[in-house]
């Protein structure tokens, strides 16, 4: 990590100012000036993309999305405000010039619509990418914790100032207040998919991964719109590819606590898994809720009689059921017909699985959207269950609605499987791989593998929560108020694994590590041809082999896929504040956009959960990957070598025979629970 100068300190603070209480205007004396001097038209007179100017001449007339107003980031209209937003930041010519344009949009548009429009334009901007956005769930907290803590954040905040208390000091040394926070499965009555899950479904750390994928991949931003800073060559791969592993890792998750499969969709059947979310939007409304056993046509119907024909509400069942079929259709044929320009497109070829990705996806490089168009976008506000609007920009969108909260909801689980559900018959329809294919032939063979003892269990967790609630421009002058969350997360103990390999030369190799299920939830052992779809990616590393033994030894703390939780905004902040008076040095870190490290690792059980291992040693192939082992780690775009995302489980197997490569390897292991906690902890 290289030294921050003093420039990158003075535009970090900047950024970092803007992110502070974000439900309400900034009381950040620079902010305020800046956004009271800028000058929209003139600043649009400069800019090069003359396109951006016409499209807030359109939003003008349209009218802007109210600052009180729930934003979602899948609905038209509202993503329609959100891109023109994104083109302004994107296409500022310094980064002086878009500091002064975030500052007028802090100030006088939607809180939520800014958030999500400067973040995505922070991560694409080459001269933002170091600057990492906060933790999401400090940033907004209504989004990741309970609506019961939030409200005592604000009864805490209405005592402390009222009677004017002193901030209580806690034995780590925290000076202010802490509140214990539950999941919902606490104090709700669920449906057992939500209740046994929450932990999982409600962790702040998973949610914010998935937060921040969607602001690196915007299903609305095309390739073509970034221009030289174009990371998009194999997004429609990278969506599979997240995909089947979320859903993967999911079941992993689920078996743990003995509930086996993930539940299949039919859009014609009553929808098993209900759903009551605990969050509350800052405005006050509740999310919607989804009846157990929720009858999809019944939504259908109603949503038709209150709205009419002209609006896709009524329309999203049909719609899902008609971009299924066309996508079953350009999957069998292997041809995609109907392309914008009209020229048919192979996809039973190299690229066809990024090209059938971005049809699936529905995003802005779909070939077609208008006629694929995005299932995803449908299903999530059918499944929602949320309220059709008085007001097109006036709504209550449900979890699904939000990529903040959409994990919260068992449903985008089952949705996800039914996604995989196209890849897994286009993948039929390509030829498996041969022995010879998989086949390192000057490594002898993988003579051992071996793990230390694997064990999670339930750790203390921090988040800063200030931001839940408003404060004054005097409030803030004095440190704004001070309170945190304590919650129980899944935490893992560090551990080591080792594989030892037989090279007959010196060599430089790629290894994949992947973690599976051994059996399903009765205890039968999965068939490895149906089961290739249940691994997760649980490291993935270059190694320089020597000639004869050679030993490989991993950490927990170094596989590929994962990262610790992001710094919290007011340790950083201080952090540049002590650099910007030389008391200490600013590191500047990778923006990664990862796994949280510490659910690498399926809860478990007490007595010990079976999982299966793959180790898969292949020869390293460089090419046109997006990064090298040198660069900056930020998934999900970073790749180590030329091979498909997932090999080689992204293919059928020629024959029973390809599973006992000798570069490949199964080891089957145990992971425990240590369910002791702390007694002292009134929820979990």
């Amino acid at each position: 990590m290289s030294v921050a100068d003093k420039e990158f300190l003075r535009k970090y603070k900047l950024v970092l100012q803007l992110f502070d209480h974000i439900n309400q205007p900034s009381h950040h004396k620079k902010i305020q000036k800046t956004a009271t001097k800028f000058e929209l038209d003139k600043y649009l007179k400069e800019l090069e993309n003359k396109e951006v100017a016409k499209n807030i001449e359109a939003l003008h007339k349209r009218g802007y999305l109210p600052r009180e107003a729930i934003f979602s980031e899948f609905n038209k209209d509202h993503i329609f405000e959100a891109k023109v937003i994104f083109s302004i930041f994107y296409n500022a010519k310094t980064f002086d010039s878009l500091y002064e344009a975030a500052c007028w949009a802090r100030q006088n548009l939607n809180s939520r619509l800014f958030l999500y429009s400067f973040g995505a334009a922070l991560i694409h901007r080459k001269d933002c990418k170091s600057f990492n956005i906060p933790p999401i769930y400090e940033i907004s907290p209504h989004f990741f914790f309970s609506s019961d803590t939030i409200q005592k954040a604000q009864e805490l905040k209405n005592k402390h100032y009222g009677g004017k208390l002193e901030y209580p000091k806690e034995k780590d040394g925290f000076v202010g207040y802490t509140i214990n926070s539950r999941y919902s499965e606490s104090y709700l009555n669920l449906h057992p998919d939500q209740k046994v899950m929450s932990y999982y479904l409600e962790d702040v750390g998973i949610n914010a991964f998935f937060y921040y994928y969607n602001l690196y991949y915007p299903y609305w931003l095309s390739g073509k719109d970034l221009g030289e800073n174009d990371v998009f060559q194999k997004r429609g791969e990278v969506f599979y590819f997240h995909s089947q592993q979320s859903a993967a890792r999911f079941y992993l998750e689920r078996l743990s606590n003995n509930l086996g499969d993930i539940s299949e969709i039919d859009w014609d059947m009553p929808f098993e898994a209900g759903f009551k979310s605990s969050l509350r939007y800052p405005n006050g409304m509740e999310l919607p809720i989804r009846p157990n056993s929720a009858d999809l046509k019944q939504l259908y119907t109603n949503r038709a009689q209150k709205l009419g024909s002209s609006i896709d509400y009524e329309r999203s069942l049909t719609l899902i059921k008609d971009y299924s079929r066309r996508l079953r259709d350009a999957i069998d044929a292997g041809v995609i017909y109907q392309t914008k320009d009209g020229k048919p497109v192979e996809i039973l070829n190299g690229d066809g699985l990024n090209v059938l990705g971005n049809m699936v996806e529905g995003n802005a490089d779909s070939p077609n959207l208008r006629f694929f168009g995005s299932l995803l976008f449908h299903a999530r506000r059918l499944l929602g269950n949320a309220f059709p609007p008085t007001h097109p920009l006036l709504l209550a969108p449900s979890a699904l609605e939000h990529s903040e909260t959409a994990l919260t909801d068992p449903a985008f689980y089952q949705l996800y499987k039914y996604v995989n559900t196209f890849f897994l018959n286009y993948k039929k329809g390509l030829p498996p791989y041969t022995w010879q294919d998989l086949d390192f032939k000057n490594i002898l063979y993988i003579q051992k593998v071996e793990f230390d003892k694997l064990v999670t269990y339930f750790d203390y967790f921090y988040s800063d929560v200030s931001n839940a609630v408003e404060v004054s421009e005097e409030e803030m002058e004095k440190g704004g108020f001070k309170v945190r969350v304590r919650q129980y997360r899944l935490n893992q103990k560090p551990f080591k694994y080792r594989i030892k390999v037989i090279s007959e030369v010196e060599q430089v190799a790629s290894v994949r590590v992947y973690i599976g299920p051994k059996y399903d939830k009765n205890g039968e052992t999965i068939v490895l041809t149906e089961n290739m779809i249940n691994y997760v990616q649980f490291d993935y590393f270059s190694f320089k082999l020597k000639k004869g033994e050679n030993v490989m030894e991993r950490s927990s703390n170094q596989l590929f896929e994962y990262c610790d939780e992001r710094v919290s905004y007011r340790d950083t902040y201080q952090q540049i504040l002590d650099a910007e008076e030389d008391k200490t040095e600013f590191k500047i870190r990778p923006d990664e956009i990862c796994f949280p490290r510490r659910v690498a690792l399926p809860k478990g059980s007490v007595g010990g959960t079976p999982v299966q291992f793959h180790i898969m040693i292949s020869p390293y192939k460089s090419g046109n990957v997006s990064g090298s082992s040198d660069d900056t780690l930020q998934y999900p775009v970073y790749r180590m070598d030329d091979y498909p995302l997932g090999y080689p489980l992204d293919r059928p197997f020629e024959d029973h025979e390809c599973y006992y490569l000798p570069n490949s390897h199964f080891h089957d292991a145990l992971v425990y629970h240590d369910n002791k906690i702390d007694k002292n902890y009134p929820f979990l």
